[in-house]
This record gives C-alpha cells, structure tokens and sequence, in this order.
C-alpha cells in the first residue's frame, strides 16, 4: 500500500533574521519571517507527509497562535510529523523538495540539505532530493520578497 502527499509553503523574507532551509542555515543578507525559524522547505515537506495520511497540516498540529513553537527550530516539527507517520504504521519512501528563489543559491548547500533531512527522517539520503530553482524573476520570488518550496512525500505500509 502507499500514499502520496504534497506540500506547499511560502516565507517573506526581512532583515535581521537568519536564513533556514531544509535544516542548514544558509548565509543570506536576510532570513525569513515566521513564528518558528521559518524553514519553509520542511514546512512545505511536513505538509507533505502529513497529507498523504490525511492527518492535516502543520498549522493545526504546531498553531503560530502556541508560544510553544515560537522560535522552534522546524527539523524539531519534522522529526514530529515522522513519528506520527511511524505510529500509523507507515515508513516514508521517499520525498522531493523544489525551493522558489532567484537568491541566494543554493546548490552549494543541496548535499548538506539533503543529509541533515534524512538524519532528521531516519532514512537513507538517496530517498531525499532537494532542488532550488528561479522564477526568472517573475512574482514575489523573483522580486526577492520571499521563498517558496513545495514537496512530495510517498509514504509505504
């Protein structure tokens, strides 16, 4: 048996915060806006796995309205979602992650990315890709007033 889910998020990006995607902190002039560290590629990837058993989002399960997560750091929620997933009795196969932003770049982070999610997910790092791509400077991405990821996550029983 298996599942698919897919997730989606976006962060504004300001100053004075630091940059976090996929569990490393990238060296940006700014970071992006949120109530945790506002990783939004493990955001957009705990969507993922949880819609694929239908379980909600992370929205419901860790509300920006809980001081509880003020600050948490995002791999916390991940490694979450994952037991939860465990507990229902399913295993993730594998995930894909593609993150919006014309800057900063991100293919010198893309091996380390990769490694810090499946330690967080307990699972082999070639069941995990990461890709980052532009929007030819189209959109809110492209004018560099955020970051956007999206994910899919295939889940096996």
């Amino acid at each position: 048996m298996i599942r698919i889910g897919q997730g989606f998020d976006v962060h504004r990006l300001v100053p004075d915060r630091d940059l976090w995607i996929c569990g490393i902190k990238v060296p940006h002039h700014s970071g992006l806006l949120g109530h945790s560290d506002a990783d939004v590629a493990i955001h957009a990837l705990c969507d993922a796995l949880l819609g694929a058993l239908a379980m909600g989002d992370i929205g419901k399960l860790f509300p920006d309205t809980d001081p509880a997560y003020k600050g948490i750091d995002s791999k916390i929620l991940l490694a979450n979602v994952c037991s939860r997933i465990a507990d229902a009795g399913w295993e993730i196969g594998n995930v894909d992650i593609t993150i919006m932003a014309e800057r900063p770049k991100f293919r010198p982070h893309i091996d380390a990315m990769r490694e810090c999610l499946a330690q967080t997910m307990q699972i082999p790092a070639d069941c995990v890709s990461v890709k980052a791509t532009t929007t030819e400077k189209l959109g809110f991405t492209g004018r560099e007033e955020g970051i956007a990821a999206m994910a899919v996550a295939l889940l096996c029983k």
